[in-house]
């Protein structure tokens, strides 16, 4: 018994002390190997949810009377708010790819929210009399915005017997600044099923 054990702590030692091996992957092999890692949110995850929303922004009745009011509406972002329990939910990820998606689609002007406070400090030097004023740009002349996006992502768990499903749910809607009315709202939904067996992953 004394040497079964000894022989299975050393078998185990050899095996935590094996050779590191790492490769690059494409997007879905990644993804693929990340759900014999974890059942948290990953990359694919965020273009799946962005991709569809989008999707679902363009079939939206709503879209088109947008369309037809503003032409190229001008679109201030508010960020898209992590309210799942993940402190490490990558949001700021889903933030960039939303953005990303809406410039390349070229049907939206976006106002800048993020670099709005550097901007207004570069005017104020500008107007201070510390640049030539043929060539300072004047306070005033920055474009408002039509529209606003918002938008929360949840995630609801469910648990039994070592097995969990996750339903995180991407929440976006648009509102005419203005009229302060709502233009559109979509939901888009990604469930992640897991298990979990008495020795582990």
């Amino acid at each position: 018994m004394k040497f079964l054990f000894v022989l299975l702590s050393v078998s185990m030692l050899a095996t935590s002390c094996g050779g590191f091996k790492a490769k690059r992957v494409d997007a879905n092999e990644s993804d693929e190997k990340g759900l014999s890692i974890t059942d948290n949110w990953m990359s694919a995850d965020t273009t799946q949810a962005v991709a569809d929303v989008v999707k679902q922004m363009k079939a939206h009745p709503g879209y088109n009377k947008m369309k037809a009011k503003f032409g190229t509406p001008k679109v201030f972002i508010a960020e898209v708010q992590n309210q799942t329990s993940e402190a490490y939910f990558p949001i700021g990820d889903l933030n960039d790819e939303l953005l990303n998606e809406l410039s390349l689609s070229g049907e939206f002007e976006l106002v800048d929210n993020q670099a709005r406070e550097k901007i207004l400090k570069e005017i104020t030097y500008q107007n201070d009399g510390m640049v030539d004023p043929a060539t300072a740009k004047k306070i005033g002349k920055q474009t408002g915005a039509d529209i606003m996006i918002f938008g929360n992502v949840y995630m609801k768990p469910e648990k039994r017997d070592g097995k969990t499903i996750k339903e995180y749910s991407v929440n976006i809607r648009m509102t005419d600044i203005e009229k302060a009315t709502e233009v559109l709202r979509t939901r888009t939904k990604v469930f992640k099923y897991s298990e979990k067996s008495s020795l582990g992953w």
